[in-house]
This record gives structure tokens, sequence and C-alpha cells, in this order.
């Protein structure tokens, strides 16, 4: 990747040699095209047996006169930064002597996990096919061929001396007028690529049963999955039980029948199980444990192949989610995690995509919202949705809008969590715990905080704290 504007101190110590041997040397022409090797352009002006002692003495006196006043081009830490923001590895290939390289790298503070020197054009496609690299950033036609030569895509930003049409001719995949618009670059291009993976996968499942909530992520694969699969090969599961909010029902078989496909509503029963209404940690595995011992069965008398669930990129590394684990060992698959879609990007291929769920707050069930240790049961469940939906009618009536919105249910208490913006507002109105407390609790208190996905997690790492 194209880095720096090595012109004035490759030009500098250019000048510095020509200075000391006393052969005058066109050093501006020479560094109009910066990209051969050194040999390449010092051996024009000195006998063949002199050029490699000039070098080592170019590359001797090349710290000194080069690499402070050597300033990085506009946008080269935010295009590292988006490399590293998308789980990526940055190689920087380049013709420079590799520990002058390193030098430019140390002093600029660039975030590069591997410096290969002294390769050029072709060459670096050997360096670039063993790290395994699929774009190369260049700015020379040199770069191209090194790039095309590795099969990895060409990019190329005007930031050198070849210019647009030259590089074009060389081959190059993307023209890019400068490193600054290549995070935008990198986040269609990951986005695109994912995608791809994603319709892959599915075509390859060749008929699945979508695990659907209606919430975005499932509301994404289904979609997905009917345009891979077609319609006539997917069908979507939304399990009904006191878990689910009411308010979720309709929207959600409104939504998958829109794309045409069988909605199915198996009642599951994870209330039955001990492990779910105890409500410890592992409460989310008993109820997934559930949902796929009902699906499984359900996929296999429709002719289809897999059950599959929202589960995204993010979700898998998210930390503690038994979820995941009961899902896994009964064969769920996760074309979302697979492809590693993150959240933001299900959301913005949702929007891409014309997707009513692109921006729906997250929702998850109604035992998410109960304190670890107190008994899940169909009345506080009960409670809990009579409590969101009046603090939400409350708020609308004091003129307070929030995207989410949480009722904790601690025991006898409840916790409002709104979106922190809002916080001050509904402090100053009364009313809405008020509407929280007469759905049946005895007490509530606002989280001055604001809402959190996940927060009961936090009772789990430090339990004094949240008593």
């Amino acid at each position: 990747m194209t880095l720096i504007d090595t012109r004035p101190g490759f030009a500098a110590t250019l000048q510095a040699l020509s200075d000391e041997t006393g052969v005058v040397m066109d050093v501006a022409g020479m560094c109009e095209n910066l990209g051969p090797p050194l040999d390449h352009l010092l051996s024009p002006y000195f006998p063949v047996e002199q050029v490699q002692p000039l070098i080592d003495r170019f590359r001797e006196i090349y710290p000194d006169i080069a690499v402070p006043p050597t300033l990085a081009l506009a946008g080269a830490h935010d295009a590292l930064a988006a490399v590293r923001r998308h789980g990526g590895t940055s190689v920087l290939v380049t013709g420079k002597f590799t520990r002058n390289a390193v030098l430019h790298v140390e002093a600029l503070a660039f975030d590069v996990d591997h410096v290969v020197g002294e390769v050029w054009g072709v060459g670096k496609a050997g360096v670039l096919t063993e790290h395994g690299a699929r774009v190369y950033v260049g700015d020379h036609v040199h770069d191209v061929e090194g790039a095309r030569a590795a099969g990895a895509l060409s990019v190329s930003v005007l930031s050198g001396g070849c210019t647009a049409e030259e590089l074009r001719a060389a081959g190059t995949d993307v023209l890019l007028e400068s490193l600054d618009e290549f995070p935008a670059w990198l986040e269609a291009h990951v986005l695109e690529t994912r995608l791809a993976a994603l319709e892959e996968d599915l075509r390859r499942r060749g008929s699945v049963l979508v695990a659907f909530s209606g919430g975005a992520d499932s509301a994404f694969l289904l979609a997905a999955a009917v345009r891979a699969l077609g319609p006539g090969h997917v069908a979507a599961a939304t399990a009904y039980s006191d878990s689910l909010p009411v308010a979720e029902r309709d929207p959600a078989r409104a939504f998958a029948e829109s794309l045409g496909v069988r909605v199915l509503t198996p009642r599951t029963h994870e209330m039955e199980r001990e492990g779910y209404r105890a409500n410890a940690a592992d409460r989310c595995y008993f109820c997934k444990a559930e949902l796929l011992d009902v699906l499984t069965p359900l996929a296999a008398e429709h002719s289809l192949a897999h059950v599959a669930t929202g589960t995204n990129a993010d979700d898998v590394v998210a930390g503690f989610r038994p979820g995941i684990r009961a899902a896994d060992e009964r064969g769920a698959v996760t074309p979302l995690a697979d492809a590693g879609l993150t959240k933001a990007q299900v959301r913005a291929a949702s929007r891409a995509w014309d997707l009513p769920t692109w921006d729906k707050p997250a929702a998850a069930c109604l035992s998410s919202r109960v304190a670890y240790g107190v008994e899940v049961t169909p009345h506080r469940l009960a409670r809990v949705e009579r409590a969101e939906v009046a603090a939400r009618a409350a708020l609308a009536d004091v003129g307070i809008e929030v995207r989410d919105l949480r009722v904790r249910d601690l025991g006898d208490a409840a916790r409002l969590e709104v979106d922190a913006a809002a916080v001050p507002a509904v402090e100053a109105a009364p009313d809405v715990l008020a509407a929280v407390r007469a759905a049946g609790f005895d007490a509530v208190e606002l989280d001055p905080r604001g809402f959190r996905s996940g927060a009961m997690n936090e009772r789990l790492a430090d339990p004094d704290r949240y008593r």
C-alpha cells in the first residue's frame, strides 16, 4: 500500500550521493516515476562495478536524510485503520530496502503487520501470495502487475507518477483519487464479498427452515435465502411461546408472507424445562435447545435440509452466548456468521435491499428482561410486556421519543432503561415510571446509564454492584 510520498527524501538522498561522487545525475527526472529498483536508476551514470557499493551507500545515508522529513500521505492512517476494522492484515510490500522501510513505518506509527522490502513488479506476487493478500494497493503500473500475478485485486491510487490512463491500461481493477477514498471503498468491497459468500453458502444448502424471530438478523437471512434459493425452498418458523411479545407476531408473519415463503408457527415449551425456569446464566441454552428440538423435526417434515439461525459474526465473538452452543450442538447452521457478516453489515445490506427491518431496534426475548436467579414464569413475562407497552404509551403522551426501551424485572422491583440521551427527560416525567409501576411492580427505578443490550450480563460480572 502506498502510504508516503518518498520523492522529496529520495531526491535529497540521490543529491547527497551525487555530491559525494561528483557525478551529476538528473535527480528530478529520476524521481518523476519512482518504482524501479535503485540499480536501474544508477546504472546509466556509473560503471556496473560501482553500482552496488553506491546502493549500499544510499541505504546508509537514507535514514538520516530521508526518514525524518517524510510525512504520511493524506488518508494513510485511516486506510490502515479500515483494514484493521474489518479484521484484515496489512502487508507492506515495497521496492525499498527493508530496514529503511521499517524506519518509515516506525517513524509514522503505521499499523502494519508485515514489512517486506526489496521486491519489484511481478516479483511482488510471491510475497502477496505467501501472505494470502486478496487486495493490493499501489500507485504504479508495476504494482498492478504484481497484484495481477498474485491473483489479488489491484487497487490503484493517483498518488504517484503514473496517470489514470496508464494504470487502467495496465489492468488495475479499481482506481481511487487518493487513500482518503479507500475506507469507503473497502467497506463496500467487504460487504459485497461477504454477501457473495452468503449467497454461495445458501445455494449449497439447497433448502432451509429459518428460525425467524422477526428481528433484523433473521429477517435479512430469510430474504437472502429467498434470493438464493427461491421461496419454494425456504420456510420461516416463528416459535410462539410466552417469551415472544405478542406485538412481534403479526409483523413477523407479514414480512415473511411478503417474501412468498411458508410461515410456520410451532409452539415451544421452554417453560417446561427446569433449567430455563431457574434462570441461571445459561438460561438461553435451554431456550435455544427447546427451539431447535422443535424446529429440527419440523424441517424434516417439510423436506427442508437445514435449520438456519440469524446468528451474525458479532454474536460469535461477543463472549458468553450459551444459546449459540445449544444450536450448534443440534446442527443448526449460521450462514450470516459463516459469511462474516456483522450486525452493521446486516443493517446496511437490509437497507440496500429496502427491507423494513433494516433499522429495527434490537428485540431480545422477554425472558432476557428477568434478572438472573429470579424464576422465569408466564406471569413475570406478561408483566414485563405490559410494563413496556405502558412505558412507551406514557413516553408518547409527554412527547419523549425513544428508540430502545427495556423494563428489567429485578424481582419485586423493576428498572427502566431508555436511550441514554432521553434519560434526563424521563427523569423529569414521573408519569413514565408510574406507568411501569402500575403494570404490577412494587417499585421502579430509572437506569441513569440508559439502555445497554445485554445489561443483565453486567450483574453476572459484578453481582455486588447490582444487588
